[in-house]
């Protein structure tokens, strides 16, 4: 008689179900905008790869999260001396140019200039470059200096008589010694990249003399500022005065804004794009950067922004009034009054940072 069963078989087990493919991630960390919407979403429509994408509004605080480690980001955009001293504190990777085939699109002048903080281009990418210059609100700055008053000159800032005149209209510098000083530096025949503690305190005087006629220190503000008609001198950057520009035709306010780099000389900065030592996604991130090196991305990025590309191929591609536009993309003999400023020493460093207390406190 055969027994019967009061249990169940053990079930077959069930075959694992695959792994969903891990979501491929490349975080930015840059300043606000600083590209074309469409050209993110164009990224990750081809790649897959998702964008996610912070801000930051002053070199400082890219370098302080830099330097602290395990910031998250894969691909961080600085400027050139603070990518000089984080390139020195091995802040960065080496880039792995097999994976970025579109370097041939590199302009060589601006690569080469580029150098000077990055030697060999081992560790950054030009996005962006410029001018550190000086924007007017024309009607206003014509009307208390005449129509005779140069102003593609550093005189605009360095001489009291005439700051004096637009301190009524409101006067705005840059609250950046790092951008200031060097750019500065040529309206006294000295170069940008002096370290000698002398030629320093040349201007630092200078500018603690006139800083009554300053309405405020900010790097920022003044874009909103000219826009709107409430200042009508400020130095800043060319892509900032030609936001200004752009958003003060969109108002249709009566206020014409213009940029002038001075005939002097002027300080030449970049952006650049680098990868994080310890970026999580690594192999994203040269993707990231590669896309952008595309000459039709990379003018598509200047036509929204105004900035001028350090991609040569991409000329052909960006709007005759950004390429013509001599505050953009100066001219020859323009770009060879143009300087570098190299990262200070730590000790000049210092040195800078208590002059510049001095004339922020005019104390």
């Amino acid at each position: 008689m055969a027994l019967a069963c009061g249990w169940d078989a053990p079930a077959r087990a069930q075959a694992p179900s695959p792994k969903a493919a891990p979501e491929r991630v490349v975080a930015i960390y840059n300043w606000a905008d600083y590209f074309d919407p469409r050209m993110l979403d164009a990224f990750t429509k081809e790649t897959g790869i998702k964008v996610v994408y912070d801000t930051y509004d002053n070199n400082e605080v890219l370098e302080t999260k830099l330097l602290a480690g395990r910031s998250g980001y894969d691909v961080v955009v600085p400027s050139g001396p603070f990518l000089q001293r984080l390139i020195r504190a091995q802040a960065f990777q080496p880039l792995d140019k097999a994976k970025l085939p579109n370097l041939v699109h590199v302009w060589p002048e601006i690569a080469g200039r580029l150098a000077a903080y990055d030697p060999g281009n081992a560790y950054a990418v030009d996005y962006t470059w410029g001018t550190t210059g000086i924007g007017v609100n024309l009607g206003l700055v014509r009307e208390r200096l005449g129509a005779a008053q140069p102003l593609n000159t550093w005189s605009l800032v360095l001489n009291g008589g005439l700051l004096n005149k637009l301190k009524d209209c409101g006067v705005m510098l840059l609250d950046s010694p790092e951008d200031l000083i060097p750019s500065l530096l040529p309206a006294y025949g000295l170069k940008p990249d002096t370290k000698r503690w002398d030629d320093i305190t040349q201007v630092t005087d200078a500018l603690f003399k006139v800083r009554g006629a300053v309405r405020k220190f900010h790097s920022s503000e003044f874009i909103d500022g000219l826009a709107n008609g409430d200042l009508c001198l400020a130095v800043g950057s060319s892509g900032d005065m030609m936001q200004a520009k752009k958003r003060a035709e969109e108002a249709r306010n009566d206020v014409e804004v213009a940029y002038a780099i001075p005939r002097e000389g002027a300080l030449i900065w970049f952006d650049a794009f680098a990868i994080p030592k310890d970026a999580p996604h690594a192999t994203e991130a040269h993707a990231f950067i590669d896309y952008m090196m595309r000459p039709e991305v990379a003018a598509a990025n200047t036509n929204f922004t105004a900035y001028a590309s350090g991609n040569a191929a991409a000329k052909r591609f960006v709007k005759p009034e950004i390429l013509g536009n001599p505050g953009i993309y100066p001219d020859d003999a323009t770009m060879q009054r143009l300087s570098v400023a190299p990262a200070l020493d730590e000790r000049t460093q210092r040195f800078v940072g208590r002059l510049w207390t001095r004339i922020r406190t005019g104390r």
